[in-house]
């Protein structure tokens, strides 16, 4: 299970943590008496995933190995940054597919590099949208859907595309319906960000060799886990903490991680806390940063810039690789000393020293401990930040499970859009 460290945090608040309203925030949050109940089916999710669509998850992403190299995942936000963040953190499993991401954004440049790396191979395409009509996703499919119709012809291009979707409307579901592509369900009582754990996530980490059977399992346990009604709880220690320092003064938090394959694990993080906190002239700002390589660039701000910022970094309790640090007869950085050590002993006496100093500016520090940089450990992350982010949400006293402020851009981008009719 995760363990939280507050001690680098306590001497920060100017109130101790709201265990209360903590506790009240899990009561509204599994009962599902407060705003946004409705899209609280995430807490249940791995379970219903079990019993209805795994064995077609498990299926498909088999069927996706046997047809190519290549899996192209199009979506946007909630509907690919899950599978994304758990792709980078463990990449190709077995005889898994190479995962590549699409439709996440207008760049012309990033969609011919993408275009580019696809090359040659042979590759399927996993369409991610509740409606079918968000428009870089729209338009992303577009392209290589047409890539795959001139690659195989119409009739092979149909078994190579998956389509993730609302199970009973919308333009992608009646596309879907219309062209015999298998489709999966975007759950109605699960928002976006909230989604990774569906079919939204499990297809594209099956297609990729990743045991999604045991992501579901260790899930199902994490969140009964995570049900405990204490401040032995960790999602109410980082929630009630988080909150104690945002009352104090701290408006920003970085998230913090020394492996750089946790980018876009942050990237995930972000969504979920920004949509899910940033509303009604509230919340925590989500910000992040890359260990060692940012302590180089945006390590002089966190040590002495503007003293809004709390920090919290994931660690993880078990190494993934080892690497010994070889000796040179020259020595002329004068670091044969470290010789026969290890990179993740030098490591942890980084993160350490780290740690004292950003506190010793005025960074309070909240530390995430995983017990591995591997399937079960990201499940577990997944199931303590979602839940972690529902009760903070409840505490700050807004809904945790609307967006209502991303509509702005796109009604005057399509303003502007319409133009063209």
């Amino acid at each position: 299970m995760i363990i939280v460290d507050l001690s680098g945090a306590k001497d920060f608040w100017k109130q101790e943590p709201d265990w209360a309203a903590c506790e009240a925030a899990h009561k509204t949050l599994w009962e599902k008496t407060g705003a946004g109940s409705d899209f609280t089916g995430w807490l249940e999710l791995p379970e219903r995933i079990r019993d209805t669509e795994l064995d077609r998850i498990v299926a498909a992403g088999a069927r996706i190995r046997s047809l190519g190299r290549v899996l192209v995942v199009v979506g946007i936000g909630g509907s690919y940054l899950g599978a994304r963040a758990a792709y980078d953190l463990l990449g190709t499993q077995g005889d898994g597919v190479e995962l590549l991401f699409a439709g996440n954004g207008l760049s012309a440049v990033s969609l011919r590099d993408t275009i580019a790396r696809l090359g040659d191979r042979d590759f399927c395409v996993n369409v991610v949208s509740k409606s079918g009509t968000t428009l870089e996703p729209a338009l992303g499919f577009r392209v290589f859907k047409t890539l795959l119709q001139k690659k195989y012809g119409p009739e092979e291009a149909n078994k190579r595309i998956f389509a993730t979707t609302d199970a009973r409307r919308g333009a992608l579901k009646s596309a879907a319906d219309a062209a015999g592509w298998e489709s999966f369900v975007v759950p109605d009582d699960v928002g976006g960000r909230y989604s990774v754990l569906s079919a939204v996530g499990l297809l594209p980490l099956a297609a990729a060799g990743i045991d999604v059977r045991a992501v579901t399992e260790h899930a199902i346990e994490t969140l009964k886990a995570l049900n405990e009604r204490s401040s032995a709880n960790p999602a109410w220690q980082y929630a009630a903490a988080r909150q104690a320092l945002y009352r104090s003064g701290k408006t920003v938090e970085i998230l913090g991680c020394y492996e750089p394959r946790f980018r876009m694990m942050a990237e995930w993080w972000k969504q979920l806390y920004g949509e899910s906190e940033g509303k009604d002239g509230l919340g925590i700002f989500p910000a992040s940063v890359e260990y060692n390589a940012d302590l180089h660039s945006m390590g002089q701000y966190i040590q002495d810039g503007p003293r809004m910022l709390m920090e919290t970094v994931v660690s993880f309790a078990k190494e993934s690789a080892c690497y010994p640090i070889p000796s040179d007869p020259a020595d002329g950085d004068g670091l044969n000393y470290i010789a026969g050590h290890d990179f993740t002993q030098v490591a942890e006496i980084a993160r350490k020293a780290v740690k004292q100093a950003h506190i010793n500016g005025g960074v309070p520090n909240i530390a995430v401990e995983a017990p591995a940089m591997d399937a079960l450990g990201f499940t577990e992350l997944v199931c303590f930040f979602e839940v972690a982010c529902a009760l903070s949400g409840y505490m700050q006293g807004v809904n945790p499970f609307d967006q209502p402020g991303v509509e702005a851009y796109k009604k005057l981008m399509f303003a502007g859009l319409n133009e063209w009719k």
